[in-house]
């Protein structure tokens, strides 16, 4: 029995469209070119934060996130980040008494900001806050403490095979792939994807497995 569903954020809750727009701009190149090099860098299985290394070699990421939050130019979330599936379906998951909860690889900024929408969850978390990130085991753990419940009745939903689907399911959770964003489509025929007890094009379908 399904009791508690935990979201991943990045592509899954949220569009990455204006983080990358914002880090393009901050940098100062066009942002069909910083969004090319995701792009290249997700083909090549790599972390995507090497595009921006890519881009400015030697580069301090924490020094210029904290550059950008100083400047008035940080990480912004609003409503018209989610994709338009998201509060329909948490709407939806606790009328069915199912656990809500968001827990991805995310700043503790970002949690703030999540926090601030209001989404219908139980519970928001992100490895910036946890000082842990995935698909390292104990974030998984700290996900089946966020929930409270056991790892066989969670399901984890994420868009990333190898960094959400493969180490859920190794730490004792089931898992939902969702098919959108670079990672979900390019991935989608992966054996880690294939592995997910559910795969899914929005996050609407959840009800109804849930309901089963």
């Amino acid at each position: 029995m399904i009791e508690a569903i935990v979201f991943d954020v990045g592509e899954t809750l949220v569009n990455d469209e204006r983080y990358w727009a914002a880090w393009a701009d901050w940098l100062g190149v066009a942002r069909h070119t910083l969004s090319s090099l995701v792009g290249a860098v997700v083909a090549q299985g790599r972390d995507n934060a090497d595009a921006i290394r890519l881009l400015r070699p030697g580069i301090n990421l924490p020094a210029e996130y904290a550059a950008r939050e100083a400047a008035g130019r940080g990480e912004h979330l609003d409503e018209s980040d989610l994709y338009p599936d998201v509060r329909p379906a948490l709407t939806a998951l606790r009328e069915q008494r199912i656990g809500v909860f968001v827990a991805g690889n995310q700043s503790a900024r970002a949690a703030e900001l999540l926090r601030a929408l209001d989404l219908p969850a139980d519970g928001v978390a992100t490895s910036g806050e946890w000082g842990v990130a995935k698909p390292h085991r104990e974030f998984f753990a700290r996900v089946v403490d966020l929930t409270g419940r056991e790892p066989e009745r969670i399901v984890y939903v994420g868009d990333y095979p190898a960094i959400d689907i493969a180490p859920a399911k190794a730490a004792g959770l089931r898992t939902a792939h969702i098919r959108r964003g670079p990672w979900g489509h390019l991935w989608a025929d992966t054996p880690e994807a294939a592995a997910a007890d559910w795969r899914i094009d929005s996050l609407t379908e959840l009800t109804a497995i849930t309901a089963a």
